[in-house]
């Protein structure tokens, strides 16, 4: 189209829709950020791009909103399978022994995503953003068939601007998304897909920017304190604006405790910084037992009325590496307690509910862990407000270790997001990279830790080196504190050359143990859970912890790992498929390692355990092995109420007893002095009659998104837990809820995580369940197995409000993409051809389309114009059963279906057109000829769709 014709288009477009008109910037809507969980459509597999090939081809494959294939505005998903998210496809596919070995041997494979978005008229001027927390692997977004976004890693997050892209009403949005899971960042299970949230958020043209509110507080002496807000505001709108900015500071009673305003001025499509310090004397500070969290309130006022708001929680603490005594917390000193963990679960893979994290890490709390190494990756935003509210201290490690602009991008925007949060008390830029020793890795971390230093500097930067910290110049020269993974030979040697180098443990261990097993058989790869095998680049959970904790120079340490993990099964590879270091298992079950450190991490309250379970028919007057893990003075062991022995507990290495298996009952007690301060014992069982279902909280949020974990045993006929059952159960879960997995925690096990049946290892397994949406009510789960009693359990489900969501969107499949000719007097041939190079006598719209005809004086018999598109229908629109909706056609209007006469408009005046739509597949042109009366504008001045409904 020529530039002329193109401008007179567009200003009668204007003209014929006021609606369109420019909007003002001083829109006055509230910030909404909704859930865009619901509603997706899914294809797993490639979805191959259309060959480009030809003038006409190759000429539109670039244009704005023209992507093809899945991408496109318009595309064939009615095949596809709906769910909601987060998603991870690859925990759902079948073990594969000749996919990956550090994967899990799950394939990943590429996928993708559709969702369809309706924007109303009425949010015309507002900005539009979406945000996806996370998304495995690599991603590419098209709205609209426009390329929007693509992104290089799995674990950050993604905040797209989609404003200039939207249409409204009628005229549905298209969100595609593909997502290539071939990609690999670790080596360790990644899954695959949209696995955390995903948000729509709406705000005014003037706003605060995504994580653009920066509120670490600072100690200005004399427990005087500032926070030194600063504000990123944006104007997408069409005028300059200026705005009030204010901060409120709510301490963690509600109290306003402060205040501050700033005028700002925000051009047009600018971004402006406001800085308001805050000050605040004697705050409550924030530690591992008083989480004190203060709210930050933002809000930017126009004229007098809010246009956006938002809140964040900080608090205010001292943090303290001490290159001779440590990490100090408010000037106490705190040993770091900390495990490293990956983000999997069992039955979920990635795509882990809030309410399992909330799990996961109340299991750690119990634990004794006052400290989280998230490796090698941030966490999900929820998890690390978890940490803060909970009382944990955390190290946000990095996951790319590169300094150029695409992955810089990356580690700041993590510490962007994250930079509020007290719990976090280091900034990790890599873990084990191979030029750790050379100037090269010097360089890059010395980029990298300026990076960090320029949005934050109230926390050290470290990196978890695995060596190279003696070379002349290398990593450690670059960073506050050192992070050494294992390398225990050479912390002294280390510190002996370093002295003024804090210095803290960023992995230890990797110990392994099979949980419930207590004999070794390599076969089998069954692995005793004494704490005797270790890989050999680790230590016994044992000796890495006295390395640590008798080093007070030694800050404390993350012990590989928390949980196990899928992937990475180390010491063995298939048929195991998850990790054997856990101090827990996939499912959060404690494994001997959990008592191990439980009494070395516990001090305000006397424990003693015991292990092995007693349990050994057929061992009968054979000696086992009895450890005794307690944190009193000493201990006595029992058998049958016999007195076997008593010893000094050993911090370090526990108690040990070898004891001639009698069957009965085995009892440790705990004393202090003389006092008995801790009791425990285990039994001999009878054989497994009946199962039991165990809800590890008593009622579930009718949300669709709160989740519950609920253990599975078998007992005995006096209610005992038989710690050797290894029935396969079968569920079934009805009414207000559903199950989204389980697992056993056998490294070895092959079965499928989202079934209905699953197989006890060593006494238990665990089933997720979760709400329906908008569910109130029971759910109800039934468990049976063969010869066993079979449980029932009733979960309530509680009504609640909603998370604020964007409802699912039924697909309106729209026609677009058409060319009109030129007006002309006489009624044009409907089935003339246009060549494929000619991409100017005929003009390009989008409907609604309203034309003049041309400027020739009086015109009693109107003019004509010949519109033209082509599409393919969905498979559900194609079978002869839909129609053709023109919704208004001004004039009067003869409608051609790929060469035949479809149907005609008779008449002058506006009005809809319905015609039915004859089966077909593959591409179809519509040509339509509309004639105006007189001088009147005529065209087609209505959306025009595909409907399941014809008029037969």
């Amino acid at each position: 189209m020529a530039p002329s014709r193109l401008w007179q288009y567009w200003l009668l477009l204007l003209l014929s829709f006021p609606s369109l008109v420019v909007a003002d910037v001083v829109a006055e809507s509230a910030r909404e950020r909704l859930s865009l969980n619901r509603g997706w459509l899914f294809h797993l597999g490639d979805v191959p791009f259309p060959e480009i090939k030809g003038h006409g081809a190759s000429y539109n494959n670039a244009k704005a909103g023209n992507a093809g294939g899945a991408a496109a505005l318009e595309y064939d998903d009615s095949h596809w399978r709906k769910l909601d998210l987060p998603h991870d496809w690859a925990v759902e596919g079948p073990f594969d022994p000749n996919a990956n070995v550090s994967q899990g041997y799950r394939p990943r494979g590429i996928g993708w995503y559709r969702r369809y978005l309706r924007v109303e008229d009425a949010d015309r001027g507002r900005h539009f953003e979406l945000q996806f927390d996370a998304i495995a692997t690599h991603s590419t977004l098209w709205v609209n068939g426009n390329p929007v976004h693509r992104n290089w890693s799995g674990y950050n997050a993604s905040y797209i601007d989609i404003t200039p892209y939207l249409r409204y009403g009628d005229a549905l949005n298209t969100i595609a998304i593909r997502v290539d899971a071939e990609q690999m960042e670790g080596w360790w299970y990644e899954g695959a897909g949209i696995y955390r949230h995903a948000w729509l958020v709406k705000r005014s043209p003037v706003h605060i920017v995504t994580d653009g509110v920066h509120a670490t507080p600072r100690e200005r002496g004399n427990n005087r304190w500032e926070i030194p807000v600063d504000v990123s505001l944006y104007n997408s709108g069409k005028q300059p604006a200026e705005v009030t900015v204010r901060v409120d500071v709510f301490d963690p009673q509600g109290k306003k405790v402060a205040s501050k305003k700033a005028a700002a001025q925000v051009d047009v499509l600018a971004h402006q910084q406001v800085d308001l310090p805050v000050r605040i004397n004697h705050p409550q500070l924030w530690s591992i037992d008083n989480t004190a969290l203060y709210r930050v309130h933002t809000r930017v006022e126009l004229e007098g009325k809010v246009i956006d708001e938002t809140s964040l929680h900080t608090g205010f603490r001292r943090i303290r590496f001490d290159a001779q005594r440590g990490f100090f917390l408010n000037d106490q000193h705190v040993k770091l307690q900390g495990v490293c963990i990956h983000q999997d679960h069992a039955g979920v893979g990635v795509a882990v509910p809030d309410s399992i994290w909330e799990y996961r890490l109340r299991r750690l709390k119990e634990l004794g862990v006052n400290a989280i190494r998230f490796a090698h990756n941030a966490p999900a935003a929820e998890v690390l407000d978890m940490a803060d509210r909970m009382g944990f201290v955390v190290m946000d490690e990095n996951r790319n270790f590169n300094p150029s602009p695409d992955y810089l991008k990356q580690l700041e925007w993590m510490v962007r997001r994250d930079r509020h949060h007290p719990s976090i008390m280091l900034w990790s830029v890599f873990n084990e990279e191979p030029v750790q020793g050379s100037e090269v890795g010097y360089e890059m971390v010395r980029r990298m830790t300026a990076a960090v230093k320029a949005l934050d500097d109230t926390r050290p930067v470290t990196a978890a080196m695995n060596g190279g910290f003696f070379t002349p110049l290398n990593v450690s020269h670059a960073v506050d504190v050192l992070g050494a993974n294992y390398q225990v030979p050479d912390y002294d040697r280390y510190h002996t050359a370093n002295p003024h180098m804090p210095f803290t443990s960023s992995e230890d261990t990797s110990a392994f143990m099979t949980r419930g097993e207590f004999v070794t058989d390599p076969d089998k790869h069954i692995i005793a859970s004494y704490d005797d095998d270790f890989a050999y680049w680790g230590n016994s959970h044992r000796d890495a912890w006295q390395a640590i904790d008798t080093r007070a120079y030694v800050a404390g340490g993350f012990v590989w790992t928390g949980f196990d993990y899928r992937g990475e099964p180390t010491p063995h590879e298939w048929p195991s498929v998850s990790s054997f270091f856990g101090i827990m298992d996939l499912n959060g079950f404690a494994k001997t390692a959990y008592y191990i450190h439980q009494v070395q991490w516990i001090k305000d309250r006397p424990l003693v355990h015991i292990a092995p379970h007693w349990n050994w028919a057929g061992k009968e007057g054979e000696k086992i092995r009895v450890m005794v893990m307690s944190n009193s003075e000493r201990v006595k062991l029992l058998l049958n109420g016999r007195v076997l022995g008593e010893q000094l507990v050993d911090p370090y290495r526990m108690n040990f007893f070898d004891v001639s298996y009698v069957p009965g009952t085995l009892e440790a007690i705990a004393y202090n002095g003389d006092q008995e301060v801790a009791h425990t014992q285990v039994e001999t069982t009878g054989e497994a009659i009946a199962l039991e279902l165990m809800p590890d909280r008593t009622a579930l949020k009718g949300d669709g998104r709160d989740a519950m974990p609920i253990t599975l045993r078998a007992l005995d006929a006096q209610g005992r837990a038989v710690p050797v059952a290894s029935p396969r159960v079968t569920f079934e879960i009805k009414g207000a809820g559903k199950s989204i997995g389980h697992g056993n925690g056998d490294p070895n096990s092959h079965e499928d995580e989202k079934g209905s049946r699953r197989t006890l290892f060593n006494g238990l397994a665990q089933l997720i369940v979760q709400s329906h949406a908008e569910s109130s009510g029971k759910l109800s789960i039934t468990a049976r197995a063969p010869g066993l009693k079979t449980a029932h359990l009733d979960i309530p489900v509680e009504a609640v409000a909603p998370v604020p969501f964007v409802a699912p969107t039924a697909v309106l499949s729209l026609l677009h993409y058409w060319r009109f000719s030129p007006a002309s007097l006489a009624r044009p041939d409907p089935l003339q051809v246009v060549a494929d190079n000619d991409m100017n006598t005929w003009g390009w719209g989008q409907v609604p389309m309203l034309e003049h005809p041309p400027a020739q004086g009086e015109n009693q018999g109107g003019s004509w114009r010949l519109y033209r598109t082509h599409f393919t229908a969905r498979q559900d629109l194609s079978d002869g059963k839909a129609s053709i909706h023109f919704r208004r056609i001004t004039g009067k209007a003869e409608v051609w279906l790929d060469g035949k006469l479809l149907g005609q408009k008779t008449h002058y005046a506006a009005g809809e057109l319905r015609l039915n739509l004859p089966a077909g597949q593959g591409l179809r042109q519509l040509n339509v000829v509309v004639q105006g009366e007189g001088n009147n504008p005529a065209g087609i001045d209505g959306l025009v769709s595909l409907e399941a409904h014809s008029l037969q």
